[in-house]
């Protein structure tokens, strides 16, 4: 049976590959900023993850004003005490759209684990904030997380490091920076051992939108499904870690910028059905 992927909000929630544009014409920052109702929201940009947030938040500080934010919020949480800070409680509080840059996933779950910072983070997105993260802020989004492995040969038993991870989204494996780090293997290691997840694999400067039972691509780049619940065989379960593994009968997908993959039946949308479907929607509702 296959895990369902249940997003548990009423916020959007943006995965983003990493590495995307920041200048006025970003495609994927401005996806970003149209998601929230507000004409000119207040844009939280959580750096935990990073070793250079004077650097990144002054990146997107930029970008975000560009795109129309009245106020881009430096929620500089660095620590675990930071993490339970009144101060920055408040701040995730007044952001409509919460941004988790990129860095270091292990960074990040560990000061945001369990920390108040995270509750309210789950509070204000079950309200209707808008939550998005690039690289590591992508990746802890899943209840599993990716934290390491070789990209070149991860196709071998235990060879990729996961953890847990923020469960935003369930029945999900994200990986990142994954056709510029040629990180195949890392979800086809994934599947073998874990097929019940389907592997998002996100090039950069793309991104997907959990949206209900459909995952929408968006932005100039790739994004690659590895659906691995129709696999036939492996031996995965007859070696010992670092053995190769084989595994047959992985369905891979690319998507890019107007296509959308449909959880209930496992299959690919395109531009025109999306279409259909917006139609349908907004007849329903009139």
């Amino acid at each position: 049976m296959n895990m369902p992927v249940k997003i548990s909000s009423k916020g959007p929630l943006i995965a983003i590959g990493g590495a995307e544009e920041k200048h006025a014409e970003s495609a994927i920052l401005r996806r970003v900023m149209a998601l929230t109702p507000k004409e000119a929201p207040v844009v939280g940009i959580i750096t935990t993850a990073s070793s250079v947030p004077d650097d990144v938040y002054a990146g997107y500080r930029d970008a975000f004003g560009h795109h129309g934010a009245a106020e881009v919020l430096d929620i500089r949480i660095r620590s675990r005490a930071d993490a339970a800070d009144e101060t920055f409680l408040e701040m995730i509080r007044r952001s409509d759209v919460i941004f988790l840059s990129g860095g270091d996933q292990m960074r990040l779950t560990n000061i945001l684990g369990a920390s108040p910072a995270l509750e309210e983070i789950r509070k204000h997105w079950s309200d209707g904030a808008v939550v998005a993260g690039t690289s590591a802020g992508a990746a802890c989004q899943s209840r599993t997380m990716v934290y390491g492995g070789p990209a070149d040969d991860a196709l071998r038993k235990g060879a990729v490091k996961m953890s847990a991870g923020f469960g935003f989204v369930e029945g999900v494996i994200i990986d990142t920076h994954f056709l510029e780090r040629g990180r195949f293997s890392r979800l086809m290691e994934v599947g073998a051992t874990n097929p019940e997840y389907l592997g998002v694999g996100l090039g950069e400067d793309a991104a997907v939108q959990f949206d209900g039972d459909l995952i929408r691509a968006f932005g100039p780049g790739h994004v690659i499904l590895v659906d691995s619940t129709g696999i036939s065989g492996s031996n995965v379960f007859d070696l010992a870690d670092g053995e190769p593994v084989a595994v047959s009968d992985v369905r891979m997908h690319a998507l890019v910028e107007g296509y959308a993959y449909c959880l209930k039946d496992r299959r690919v949308l395109g531009p025109n059905e999306l279409r259909a479907e917006r139609l349908e929607h907004r007849i329903a509702y009139t």
